[in-house]
């Protein structure tokens, strides 16, 4: 799902290209409103609201869009030839000097202007809207103190626009394990870097947090598990995070960000589907259990033969290997169980840009 700064970005290109003109033509690909014509009204403002998209249009209407995780707006001249294809396109909105066109939006509904608190109002404040206010974001956060930072940072009634990307990143700047409770943390600090990144990054479509623009090098966590720590080489881990209808994945450097953390999810088990379950405990073998296998074995004549007969099988019993994602666990990095990457030594670059750079410094 998009971050809040592209978001902003889209609504900008989008208010820069249609705001003050009047619609030639609108074609609304939803049942809803396939029968809904708005030509000949002028569009006032297109503006982002944490991750939602409101375009007002003259007359007190507002189109209400919504990216989800696939949704996506395309900007063309008049006559130019689309990119993408039209059984996708769900809503096209038609001025003099260009074509907004809307695909695979998830959401698409107009309503009273008056009436936009309906579909935003429930958001917290909003990371790179003009009220932007930290302090009632860290309230928000500081109301429930018992819950895990990552999934209350992504609840977007705490403060509008970050997303999985901006979570990871934080935690990981911040030094902050995604699991530790929101009452351990510095949430001044943690809302405040939050406000930096996605500020840095509102103008550009690319995203980085490292200081870094290169392919591969934008991000510290973000995506990154299996590869080393830009900063103590430790292998990154991931692990799903939230509850059944809203997990998401959180990426973490186990040594750069202590504190409780799950078992890793291994790339295979995502793949395949596997449950993972946690190793059983070493016991010391029943003696009366080893005598009942052994005869077993040798069909109780003391040979693995079995008196003559077809050989008998051995009953292998072994330690389960795999590792439960959800069993939440406070783990040192010295977990014999994952073995971790080669220590090596950030560069004096890789320091240098570690905190993000300023919107100045761009």
């Amino acid at each position: 799902m998009p971050e809040g700064d592209t978001v902003w970005l889209s609504a900008s290109r989008l208010h820069q290209a249609l705001a003050g003109q009047v619609l030639t033509g609108t074609d609304f690909r939803v049942p809803q409103l396939a029968t809904v014509d708005l030509a000949g009204r002028r569009v006032q403002a297109v503006v982002a609201r944490g991750k939602h998209m409101l375009t007002r249009i003259e007359g007190g209407t507002t189109l209400h869009t919504h990216f989800r995780m696939e949704g996506s707006w395309h900007l063309y001249r008049p006559g130019q030839r689309r990119r993408g294809p039209d059984w996708q396109v769900r809503v096209v909105l038609t001025g003099t000097g260009w074509q907004a066109v809307g695909y695979r939006l998830p959401v698409v509904e107009l309503l009273a202007t008056v009436d936009e608190h309906i579909v935003v109002g429930h958001l917290g404040p909003d990371v790179l809207g003009p009220g932007w206010d930290a302090v009632e974001a860290v309230r928000r956060l500081t109301a429930e103190p018992d819950r895990e930072i990552g999934p209350a940072l992504l609840d977007q009634r705490n403060l509008a626009g970050v997303g999985n990307l901006y979570k990871a990143e934080v935690l990981y700047l911040r030094g902050v394990s995604p699991w530790t409770r929101a009452g351990d943390v510095d949430l001044a600090a943690l809302v405040e870097l939050a406000h930096r990144l996605m500020l840095a990054n509102r103008d550009r479509w690319e995203q980085v947090t490292t200081g870094e623009a290169r392919r591969g090098r934008e991000h510290w966590v973000f995506e990154r598990a299996g590869q080393p720590c830009r900063r103590c080489g430790t292998r990154l881990r991931i692990a799903e995070q939230g509850p059944a209808a809203a997990v998401r994945l959180s990426y973490w450097c186990p040594r750069c960000q202590p504190g409780p953390s799950p078992l890793p999810v291994r790339p295979s088990d995502r793949a395949t589907g596997t449950e993972r379950v946690p190793p059983l405990p070493a016991v010391s073998p029943d003696p009366r259990r080893q005598e009942a296998q052994a005869a077993a074995t040798t069909g109780g004549c003391g040979t693995a033969s079995g008196c003559g007969t077809a050989s008998g099988r051995t009953i292998a019993g072994g330690r389960d290997s795999t590792w439960a994602s959800s069993s939440l666990t406070s783990r040192s990095t010295s977990d014999s169980r994952t073995p971790s990457a080669p220590q090596i030594e950030a560069s004096s670059s890789e320091e240098a840009s570690f905190w993000p750079r300023s919107t100045s410094e761009r």
